[in-house]
C-alpha cells in the first residue's frame, strides 16, 4: 500500500464536488433571502409595535391633560366655595355695622352708636378668629423682628432696653404665619449728659 501526500481526484469526483459546491450556494442564496424575509417581517412588526405605542402615548397625554383641567376646575371649585362661606361670615358683620350707623344717624345717643360698633367690632374679630387670624401681643414685650417692624426708638427708663413700648399698628398672624407685623415705637436707655 502506498500512502499518497495529496489526494487524486478523478473526474469524476471533481464533477461531484463542483455539483456539491452549487448546491451549497443554493442553499446560502435560499437561506440568506429567508433571512432577509424574516428581517423584513420583524422590522414590519417593530414597526406596528412603535405605532401601537404612539397611539397609546397620545392617548396618555390626554387623558393627563384632562386630568389636570379636572383637578384644576375641582381646586377652583373648592376656592369658590370657601370664599363665599367667609363672605357669608361677613355679611353679618357687615349688616351689624349698617344697623349701628341707622341707631346713631336716628338718635342723639351717643352711647348707642359706640354700643353697636363695638358689638360690630367683636363679630368681625370673632369671624377673624374663627378662620385663624390673631392678633400679635406687642406693647411692653420685647422687640421681636419676626414679629414687629421698629419706626421708632424711644428713650426711656420705664422698659429695659429693646422692648415695644407703643404700639401704632397692630400685627396679626393667620394660621401661624405672620401676615402684618406690629408697627412699634422700641425702648432704648436715657442717654447721660
Amino acid at each position: 500500500m502506498k500512502v499518497w501526500d495529496k489526494p487524486m481526484i478523478s473526474p469524476k469526483s471533481g464533477e461531484e464536488k463542483e455539483k456539491k459546491e452549487k448546491e451549497s450556494e443554493n442553499g446560502k442564496g435560499k437561506s440568506l433571502e429567508e433571512e432577509l424575509e424574516n428581517l423584513r417581517k420583524a422590522l414590519e412588526e417593530e414597526r406596528k409595535k412603535s405605532e401601537e405605542y404612539l397611539v397609546r402615548l397620545k392617548y396618555l397625554q390626554a387623558d393627563f391633560e384632562n386630568y389636570q383641567k379636572r383637578v384644576k376646575k375641582e381646586i377652583d371649585e373648592a376656592v369658590r366655595v370657601e370664599v363665599e362661606k367667609l363672605i357669608l361670615k361677613f355679611l353679618n358683620v357687615l349688616d351689624n355695622l349698617e344697623l349701628a350707623l341707622k341707631v346713631g344717624k336716628e338718635s342723639s345717643d351717643k352711647d348707642a352708636l359706640i354700643k353697636g360698633v363695638e358689638i360690630t367690632l367683636k363679630g368681625l374679630e370673632e369671624v377673624l378668629k374663627e378662620e385663624g387670624l390673631t392678633r400679635i401681643e406687642a406693647e411692653g414685650k420685647p422687640f421681636n423682628p419676626a414679629f414687629h417692624e421698629a419706626v421708632e426708638n424711644i428713650q426711656t427708663d420705664n422698659l429695659p432696653e429693646n422692648f415695644v413700648v407703643e404700639e401704632l399698628r397692630k400685627g396679626y398672624i393667620l394660621r401661624g404665619k405672620v401676615i402684618r407685623p406690629s408697627m412699634v415705637k422700641v425702648s432704648k436707655p436715657i442717654q447721660q449728659k
